[in-house]
């Protein structure tokens, strides 16, 4: 059986009008180990389209081509791959070296595409550049080298596979009489080992240097003679093991290969895709350090929110009832009250007393009204806002001045404070209270002045504090009852706040105030926050462009590169997992350098905002830098996969044909 054999091949392009133009008709040829095969003809005869057929470059044909007795014309594309980087090794007549690659890796490239151990791949390499004289030029670019180096170089790339077939399309074409010969014999030196050398040339010096000579003109086979038999020179055994070495574990480009490839190919380009790693990092580190401000401003907010109530204390209120109904009777002073929730009776207070790891409970009171309640002195009075009860929860974080009051004292606010005049701590004033359309009046001691997160809340709500048993003597004296409306629950440890506050919800209470505050001002935060990284996050869009854009021209720039790394048996998957790869490394890169300038820009900002605030403004959490890194990585690549899939679907003789 034939190695090789063509049964009645027809090749025909389509022309306008429906006309049918045949490159290729009715061929019959077969071919044999240990053959050195010349075709010839002259320009358009049709050599070049049988050598594509041959090569499994080109499957739009009729007829039958054997390989081993395989038809390759019903091969699927993953065969026709394996087939290429197997059986069949091409050597062109311009060499197709790829440029940014040194000589050891144009030739090793195969074998990469093979997934070969790289020590094998390395090794193997070596010795056959030894062979041809090249082993002291396996670090240098091909640009570095003569012509005849060169295209020692492409025989040995064809030859690194150990493949049963060798097409050299006019090898001697760019080359002097005196290299021609050269490569010549080392062409026939191949086909002595047992293969099957097939040389396109139009020369017919070289034609009389094969043991075959076809030629074709216009499409047809119009001669084919043998004019010697070569010397069968092939060692069996080297034969036997070199092939086991070399197929033992042949497989396909796997992804690490894929980013090393990856890498050597944008450092050709490396200023270019410098600044566009930069460019799009912009995206990212906008995108970071909004987020990161928003953080800031949070932590900020919450710190300052915690320092001012006692971290072992929580507040519980009871939950407002929306179906009771409000008298609004214009004819009371005291206005209806809509924000006090219900009273807290025995049971509710048993019930809290219960929950694990509360070590105590104290009643409280609070109550907030508009022109009810006064505070009295030195013949000046200041309307009450609000009127609260003394709890472990006041601590003295939350004095500007003075102590905590004690029995028969009260603390007020720096607002009453000025509205009183001022300098009124340690003097007796008169607090007047309204319950059920009668003023309560009784004499305090003022034992110091109050103030909290809330700023400028607490300098426009005035606002009296007091002990609750002052208050409820105060009650019980006008024949009244006082009934707390907020209980303050004492925790054995911190570390228990987060359990004790869910079961307070489970058993239908609230928190406190300040804390639905906190929640209501961190969710403003938040939206704001995520609409300001929104707006940033438009850079992106650009970024993405700008990475479709170039890897579109990377993709042109490269079209011949593809076609040669298609003819050694590269499969669509492994072209477009290159360029996918360069994607990948460019987000990854964009990514690394945006969190860098976040970083940098969080360093300045926190540097200013400290001298003017006392604060940091901007905190970048670790889950910031991971995100914007893998948005970077997700972006670049999805961004990617048009041009991946361009550069796939480049047919391989269309693109070796492009300068």
């Amino acid at each position: 059986m034939s190695l090789l054999e063509l049964n009645n091949i027809n090749k025909c392009y389509k022309l306008n009008g429906n006309k049918k133009f045949y490159a290729l008709l009715d061929v019959n040829l077969s071919f044999n180990k240990t053959e050195l095969v010349s075709v010839i003809g002259e320009s358009g005869s049709g050599k070049s389209t049988l050598m594509n057929l041959i090569g499994g470059l080109d499957s739009d044909y009729c007829g039958e081509l054997f390989v081993d007795g395989k038809d390759i014309r019903k091969f699927r594309k993953k065969e026709l791959d394996k087939y290429r980087k197997n059986k069949v090794g091409f050597v062109f007549q311009s060499f197709n070296l790829i440029s940014h690659l040194s000589i050891l890796d144009n030739v090793t490239i195969a074998m990469t595409l093979s997934n070969v151990k790289k020590k094998e791949r390395i090794k193997r390499a070596k010795e056959i550049l030894t062979e041809f004289g090249l082993e002291n030029h396996i670090n240098k670019k091909p640009n570095q080298l003569s012509g005849g180096q060169k295209q020692r170089v492409a025989i040995a790339r064809a030859l690194i596979n150990d493949p049963e077939i060798i097409i050299a399309d006019e090898p001697t074409g760019s080359l002097d009489s005196k290299t021609s010969m050269q490569v010549l014999d080392i062409l026939k030196g191949i086909a002595q080992s047992g293969k099957l050398v097939i040389m396109v040339t139009h020369s017919e010096k070289v034609a009389s240097c094969s043991s075959r000579v076809i030629k074709i003109a216009d499409g047809k086979i119009i001669n084919d003679r043998k004019v010697f038999e070569l010397e069968n020179k092939t060692n069996e055994e080297k034969v036997h093991k070199d092939k086991i070495n070399i197929n033992k574990k042949r497989q396909n480009l796997n992804l690490t290969s894929a980013i090393k490839l990856a890498l050597v190919n944008m450092k050709e380009k490396l200023i270019r895709n410098i600044f566009i790693s930069i460019g799009a990092s912009i995206g990212i580190m906008s995108i970071i350090v909004m987020l990161s401000v928003g953080n800031g401003v949070k932590e900020y907010f919450n710190k300052t929110m915690k320092s001012y109530v006692n971290p072992q204390v929580i507040e519980v209120n009871m939950p407002s009832n929306e179906d009771e109904t409000v008298n609004l009777d214009i004819t009371t002073i005291q206005k209806p009250n809509i924000n006090t929730p219900n009273s807290f009776k025995e049971e509710d207070i048993q019930n809290l007393s219960k929950i694990e790891n509360v070590s105590s409970v104290e009643k409280g009171f609070t109550e907030i009204s508009m022109g009810a309640n006064s505070l009295e002195y030195g013949g000046k009075e200041s309307n009450l806002m609000r009127i609260s009860t003394i709890s472990s929860n006041i601590t003295d974080s939350n004095l500007e001045e003075g102590a905590l009051p004690s029995e028969g004292e009260v603390l007020i606010n720096k607002s009453v404070n000025d509205k009183l005049g001022g300098e009124v701590i340690g003097k007796k004033v008169s607090l007047h209270i309204l319950v059920n359309q009668k003023i309560l009046t009784k004499e305090f001691i003022v034992s110091g002045i109050y103030t909290t997160a809330g700023g400028d809340l607490t300098a426009v709500m005035k606002s009296v504090f007091l002990n609750y048993s002052d208050l409820e003597k105060l009650y019980s004296e006008n024949e009244y009852e006082l009934k707390p409306n907020v209980m303050y629950i004492n925790i054995a440890s911190v570390k228990y706040t987060t359990a004790i506050k869910e079961k307070i919800k489970e058993l239908g209470y609230s928190g406190s105030s300040q804390e639905q505050m906190t929640e209501m001002f961190n969710q403003m935060i938040s939206i704001l926050t995520y609409v300001l990284s929104g707006i940033a996050a438009i850079s992106l869009v650009v970024s993405s462009i700008m990475i479709i854009v170039v890897m579109y021209i990377s993709v042109v720039e490269r079209t011949k590169e593809i076609g040669i790394i298609k003819a050694i048996g590269a499969r669509e998957k492994d072209i477009r997992r290159i360029f996918i790869c360069e994607a990948f490394l460019i987000g990854f890169f964009s990514g690394i350098v945006g969190l860098g300038f976040a970083l940098l820009l969080m360093k300045g900002i926190n540097i200013i905002s400290n001298k003017l605030f006392g604060i940091n403004l901007v905190l970048i959490k670790n889950s910031y830098g991971v995100f914007g890194v893998a948005a970077s990585i997700v972006i670049s690549t999805l961004s990617g996969l048009l041009p991946a899939n361009k550069a796939a679907k480049l047919d391989p003789v269309e693109s070796l044909r492009r300068e």
